[in-house]
Parts: C-alpha cells; structure tokens; sequence
C-alpha cells in the first residue's frame, strides 16, 4: 500500500509565483529521491466555516490564500529513505528567511491510504497558467 505526506499553509497571494516556481523547483527533487506523485494545489474555493476550518488551521489572514499539498510514495520505507535523500540534497538548501510562505503555520503529517480508487487526474493541458 502507499503512503503520503500531506501539508496544509497560507500563502501571501503576493508570493503566488514564487511559491509556484519553489514546489515545482522542490516536486522534482521529490521525484527524484522516490516519490510517485507531487500535488500542489492553490485554493480558489475555500470557505470559512462555522466551527474551524483551512484558513483558521493556519492562521491565514487576509490576502493569503490556502495551498493544499501531498506527496504520494510506494510506500512508508519508500517515504523515510526518500526523505533522507531529500534533506540531504544540496538543490534542497535555501535560506529559511527568503521563503514565499510562513513554515511555522504549516501543517504536515504522513498517512496510510484507507480507500484509493480511481486513476489520477492528468488534466495538465487544462490547469490554469499563473497570473
């Protein structure tokens, strides 16, 4: 069964480029230390809730939008010897206070798969250019 690592932040809608230019630069160093698949997805639909909800869970303020992102490995072994290979890379290293995004506000776990089904989505000829 596989395994993913899933993150949930605020991001300044200011840093959306660079944000956007950081994952794509980080999804390939992912994918090149064994992971299968790399999400980044920027909300254009996230409502408050009554209760709790995204932006409350990061403490988003306004002009920040919720980024909501997973990491798919063949399994949790895959994930710990990937992610050493991954904090060990040099193209990794980046001056933590030049990041697009706020990492104390950050929330990220790794979870077991307890339903999968379906194919993913490859709708990369449809996804919306950045602005």
């Amino acid at each position: 069964m596989g395994y993913a690592d899933g993150y949930l932040l605020a991001v300044s809608d200011s840093n959306k480029e660079a944000y956007r230019e950081m994952a794509q630069k980080a999804s390939v160093i992912f994918l090149d230390h064994g992971a299968t698949r790399v999400i980044e997805a920027w909300g254009n639909d996230v409502p408050d809730g009554k209760v709790t909800d995204f932006r409350r869970a990061v403490k988003a303020v306004d002009g920040e939008s919720i980024v909501f992102s997973w990491v798919e490995w063949p399994s949790k072994e895959a994930r710990a010897k990937g992610w050493e290979k991954v904090m060990a890379d040099e193209r990794m290293k980046c001056d933590p206070n030049n990041m697009p995004f706020d990492g104390q506000r950050m929330i990220y776990g790794g979870f077991v798969p307890i339903v999968d089904e379906g194919a993913p989505v490859q709708a990369k000829a449809a996804m919306p250019q950045p602005a």
